[in-house]
């Protein structure tokens, strides 16, 4: 149980998650520097987290935050791909992150964001399978990134992209591979609402024991409800889960992500400034091959 595991301080961690247990809510704090990557063990540690707070009766809600005031979930480290797919499979049966993250869509647990910094290509699609997502107005930054790389989002980003923002918004920011503040990404429906960074953590707390304090099974019964509703099914994830890695591994791809990272994709430097990394790239991505 998450209780029996938070020990009597009602604490827990593991190497990228910070658990807190409070009554029936789970509150866990993302830190894996340098920039919160997700790579294979931040997967293992949400596989680990979601299966645990499942199994617990008593816990309700999840409340996902970053210690990183920089950096909610930068993307994925695109150097490990199969490692990171393959620990989504441990939960879910298929080496996706996208199904990964459908899963806590589905769960009867309900799931807050509560996001300062940047949130990019598959940290924005996580956010976006959580139930409901609050943002810093001051620091937090929003992106889908991955036509810069001559592919698609592959974890779920078309899917709630679409149904949020409507059609013509969907495209304008899965195209322009642009961060969005939190103010814009509130009026175009990306999150739920933007707050003052120093009223963020007060206002999701409250919200999490109020929603925690009502009967479970009609959170249930509710999500199942809306999901029937608004959630995609499994198999549009599997394509574009397929998508991504086709894109990825074209020779087009291939090359944009070298020159990427030759430009300091993946640093702290390169990912501060990541719009200005991305539209370089269209200079010519193979004009100084390593």
């Amino acid at each position: 149980m998450m209780t029996a595991a938070a020990g009597a301080s009602g604490q827990s961690a593991t190497r990228t998650l910070d658990v807190r247990v409070d009554g029936s809510v789970v509150f866990a704090e993302i830190c894996a520097p340098p920039m919160n990557l997700l790579g294979p063990e931040l997967v293992r540690d949400l596989v680990t987290l979601i299966r645990a707070a499942e199994a617990d009766a008593s816990a309700r809600v999840l409340v996902f935050s970053s210690a990183d005031p920089d950096y909610f979930i930068s993307h994925v480290d695109v150097t490990k791909v199969a490692q990171y797919r393959a620990e989504a499979a441990e939960l879910v049966g298929e080496p996706s992150i996208g199904l990964l993250f459908r899963r806590l869509s589905e769960s009867r647990l309900v799931s807050i964001a509560q996001i300062q910094g940047r949130v990019r290509g598959a940290g924005s699609e996580f956010v976006l399978a959580c139930d409901m997502r609050f943002a810093a107005r001051e620091s937090a930054l929003f992106c889908q990134l991955e036509q810069a790389f001559g592919t698609i989002p592959g974890a779920g980003g078309v899917q709630h992209l679409t149904r949020l923002l409507g059609r013509g918004r969907a495209l304008e920011v899965m195209l322009s591979a642009q961060d969005y503040d939190a103010d814009l990404a509130e009026r175009y429906g990306w999150i739920n609402r933007a707050l003052p960074a120093a009223e963020l953590p007060g206002f999701v707390t409250a919200l999490a024991h109020r929603i925690a304090g009502f009967p479970a099974a009609a959170h249930a019964t509710l999500k199942d409800r809306v999901n029937e509703i608004t959630l995609a099914p499994a198999e549009a994830f599997r394509r574009d889960s397929d998508l991504f890695a086709e894109g990825l591994s074209s020779p087009e791809g291939s090359s944009r992500m070298r020159a990427a990272m030759r430009r300091g994709f993946q640093t702290p430097d390169g990912e501060m400034d990541l719009p200005r990394l991305l539209g370089a790239l269209s200079d010519g991505p193979d004009e100084h091959p390593s």
